[in-house]
């Protein structure tokens, strides 16, 4: 399409008409004689002809081009697909939903699609690296194998990123959150609390549909004070060095069908730790770098404490009571107390314990997630 052409089908969807005159070089009443002239008479009105060939067995008439632009006028808040639905109930030869789409795109009458924050798993990640022992635990199941006896084997690994170290090969009965809680609180007594915690948007670590991720097990490690680090969706890179100790796993287990007995785990988990050298530790094995946290761990606490800030109560609903109204955040804070910060611009910030939630607004009181880290 030639430069007026395309000038007239963005004038009909802009909010910036004179802005649009200046890129386009034109004054603004030369574009309005243009665009008065498309209403009225179609393409043929601008004044010059199309540039496509005369032969396109693919093209939509100027008559189809209009028509689809006037349904899209009328309703504006309609996508491609629905904008076709009405134009199929008085046509009997309808353009295929990639034609609609396209010339709603040409005419600037679309709005390209926000992955929101839901769909990225939350996007707590922060690309963050450990520099000592127990900045940073990594964790994931392995996937299953099958050992000589025939039992199926689906290991809970848990390594501190910086020394290496292995915490746990622990063969659950399951995944489920109680039995994962019950293995993270043996490990916390053992060694303390690290600073944060790495996993994938798998469960019981993230759930997609959950604010920022977020489940009762990701809720609980914030309520002892630990972050959650995530890898984004489709990038296992990010816990690349938990994949890479998964290779080992299934070499020296999965491959000669071992791992039935938690016995068989916790020797090949001594050996790695105390006997095998790493390169990256200058060949030093990982007891000899990890050590306890200093944060030791003394049990779940009651509630949560916000000092210079509101609190309220999360639901059984996943939800707090606000302004006299009920306002949904997550069922996964259910019996949790959140912070209420004011900011300066009249909005109010929704805190679990370090974890900015996202911000309450006053005027609506609608909730609006945070985006988390990029």
């Amino acid at each position: 399409m030639n430069e007026r052409v395309e000038f007239v089908l963005r004038a009909v969807g802009t909010d910036n008409f004179r802005g649009l005159c200046r890129e386009y070089g034109i004054s603004a009443k030369t574009g309005y004689k243009w665009k008065e002239r498309f209403v009225l008479h179609g393409l043929s009105g601008v004044g010059e002809e199309s540039r496509r060939p005369r032969n396109s067995p693919g093209g939509l008439s100027e008559s189809v081009v209009c028509e689809i632009i006037r349904l899209k006028e009328r309703h504006r808040t309609w996508g491609p697909r629905k904008v076709r639905a009405v134009y199929a109930r008085t046509h009997a030869e309808v353009p295929s939903e990639s034609s609609f789409k396209r010339v709603l795109d040409r005419a600037g009458l679309t709005e390209k699609r926000r992955i929101s924050s839901r769909e990225e798993g939350g996007r707590l990640y922060s690309g963050r690296r450990a520099e000592k022992a127990n900045e940073v635990w990594t964790v994931d199941f392995k996937g299953w194998w099958y050992g000589v006896e025939g039992r199926r084997c689906e290991p809970l690994t848990v390594r501190d990123e910086f020394s290496r170290y292995v915490l746990e090969v622990r063969a659950l009965a399951n995944s489920r959150t109680e039995s994962v809680r019950e293995c993270f609180e043996r490990l916390f007594g053992r060694h303390g609390l690290p600073g944060a915690i790495r996993s994938d948007n798998g469960a019981p670590f993230a759930q997609v549909q959950s604010l920022l991720g977020l489940t009762k097990l990701s809720v609980w490690w914030l309520a002892l004070g630990i972050d959650l680090e995530r890898g984004r969706p489709g990038c296992p890179q990010d816990n690349g060095a938990h994949e890479r100790f998964h290779l080992d796993v299934a070499r020296d287990l999965e491959a000669k069908r071992l791992g039935e007995t938690q016995a068989v785990l916790d020797q090949w988990r001594e050996t790695f730790n105390e006997e095998r050298p790493h390169e990256a530790l200058g060949m030093r094995v990982p007891a000899e770098v990890f050590c306890a946290s200093e944060r030791r761990y003394t049990g779940t606490p009651e509630d949560l404490e916000y000092e210079g800030m509101d609190r309220r109560r999360v639901q059984s609903h996943g939800g707090i009571i606000w302004a006299g109204q009920k306002i949904f955040i997550t069922t996964a804070l259910q019996g949790w107390s959140v912070g209420l910060k004011q900011t300066r611009d009249g909005l109010w910030e929704v805190w679990f314990g370090r974890l900015l939630l996202g911000q309450l607004e006053d005027a609506t009181a609608s909730f609006r997630p945070s985006e988390g880290f990029k």
